[in-house]
């Protein structure tokens, strides 16, 4: 909608307005099949779990993400909501796949072509196969395939070009901490001739360390170089997490709430200033 003179632009904050209704959403309808045993879960346990990317725990975080101080101005933010189910599927006796699925819902202002763009952006799917029991030094590892999918609603929320590429994750939990990194490289493979093709390395290499009341503070960055336009984008989040039973939230299943700061060391163009995240993770332990 375009301004009138003297009155600024009526925003509509499309991606918020999903972001926080789907979050509380899932918490409110998404557990009843994980009600059975959910309250004798224990704390500490499900907080190490929700530290291993590729834990045996059926998962849905929605990861509401707040950055400002984008574009060419420097005025503009940036509203996402991931939405990132985590559902392991056992093929033997031996070893689980476990599907990692991103779906960004994005509202932003002045970060592109000064204007604002509301919508889907690019699904990210990755697929872990992974052993069921650590190796005989205590590492968990996970190794698959990752897709690109084009379902940006706007052209300038995603790259339009299909891509695939290799994608693992090595990790340890001792003594209450997990670290570790998980690691993927897409190349693009189909999509609109016009548009850029799409050669990029993802690495997030984690810290994390989880009480005994189902407290986790961590520390990671989720860094990206982009192959084609030799850029780096490198944020660190720092972030507390708490985890609540059901008989504390009155919900049907646990849930973790986790706040975070992001600051970024580097990013194309004018980098973001500063960030924050709110992230609410529904649990269905089996």
């Amino acid at each position: 909608m375009e301004a009138t003179l003297g009155q600024p632009p009526r925003r509509t904050h499309l991606g918020l307005e999903i972001g926080f209704a789907a979050s509380l959403a899932v918490l409110a309808a998404a557990g009843v099949a994980s009600a059975q045993s959910a309250a004798g879960d224990n704390a500490a346990d499900l907080a190490k779990q929700l530290s291993n990317p590729i834990a045996n725990l059926i998962s849905v975080p929605f990861q509401n993400n707040y950055d400002w101080g984008m574009g060419p101005s420097g005025d503009g933010w940036q509203f996402k909501l991931n939405i990132q189910p985590v559902i392991p599927i056992p093929l033997n006796d031996n070893w689980n796949m476990i599907s990692r699925t991103i779906v960004p819902v994005v509202d932003q202002d002045k970060v592109v072509d000064n204007g604002h763009q509301s919508g889907l952006g690019d699904t990210t799917q990755s697929l872990f196969f992974s052993p069921k029991v650590p190796t005989s030094g205590g590492w968990i590892w996970g190794a698959g395939p990752v897709f690109l999918l084009p379902t940006a609603t706007d052209r300038r929320l995603g790259s339009q070009k299909w891509g695939a590429g290799p994608t693992i994750v090595v990790l340890k939990q001792e003594s209450g901490w997990t670290y570790g990194i998980l690691a993927n490289q897409i190349w693009s493979f189909a999509g609109r001739s016009n548009r850029r093709n799409v050669n990029a390395t993802y690495l997030q290499p984690f810290l994390t360390y989880a009480t005994s009341g189902g407290t986790t503070f961590a520390v990671n960055t989720e860094s990206s170089y982009d192959w084609v336009g030799r850029q780096w984008t490198v944020p660190v989040n720092l972030s507390v997490a708490q985890l609540f039973k059901p008989k504390s939230t009155g919900l049907p299943m646990p849930i973790q709430v986790q706040l975070g700061y992001r600051y970024y060391f580097d990013a194309p163009g004018r980098k973001p200033d500063s960030g924050v995240r709110l992230t609410l993770t529904a649990l269905f332990p089996k």
